[in-house]
């Protein structure tokens, strides 16, 4: 999965209907280009392909300002399931890269509050035992035989997964706490449909 797969059909989502420049403009608002590595690009290559793969439908084609005509579309059925998995993944799956948690943080208010709790505490889980696993690595990496400067590689997986515990620690005590207005909550939580 990329996190810009997730971020446009998040933003399409939230929109209800979008075109590409919509999506973009959106996007560079949130500075995903630098969080997330979404360029221009790679937005209009997203909604060509997942049109293809009937995840995003053509609504309608408008004639462009001063430029060319822009072309609409909102998710299908199927991308709103798309959208749910993607989302579910990089918030539950400790193995996901940076990137693509960000973007699910960007979008885990339009899941339920216990659902969004549930998949980060499946993470936790997983961060815990990477802790241990680099631990023991670092502990014992000196019976090795190994260069003593390669011990510096289990040190940084520690230290990476003891902020990331502690930050999401933090995150799940905050959302146990009523913090956000999520899917389930009263209100309309970002990301959410128009209705």
């Amino acid at each position: 999965m990329s996190a810009t797969r997730l971020l446009v059909l998040g933003v399409v989502r939230m929109y209800g209907r979008a075109h590409g420049y919509q999506v973009r403009r959106e996007l560079l608002t949130w500075s995903a280009d630098k969080w997330a590595n979404v360029q221009p690009g790679s937005i209009y290559h997203a909604l060509k392909k997942m049109t293809a793969e009937d995840l995003l439908e053509l609504v309608e084609v408008e004639p462009g300002e001063s430029g060319p005509e822009r072309t609409a579309y909102r998710l299908t059925g199927e991308g709103e399931t798309q959208f749910h998995v993607l989302l579910t993944q990089a918030l539950s799956e400790a193995e996901r890269d940076g990137a693509e948690m960000a973007a699910a943080i960007t979008f885990m208010t339009a899941l339920p509050r216990k659902r969004v709790i549930g998949l980060l505490q499946h993470r936790m889980f997983k961060l815990e035992a990477d802790q241990r696993s680099a631990e023991l690595l670092f502990e014992e990496s000196t019976n090795w035989g190994q260069p003593p400067h390669v011990r510096e590689l289990f040190r940084i997986w520690q230290l990476h997964s003891e902020t990331s515990l502690k930050w999401l620690r933090e995150l799940i005590e905050r959302l146990e706490a009523g913090e956000y207005v999520m899917a389930d909550d009263p209100g309309r939580s970002f990301g959410e449909p128009p209705r």
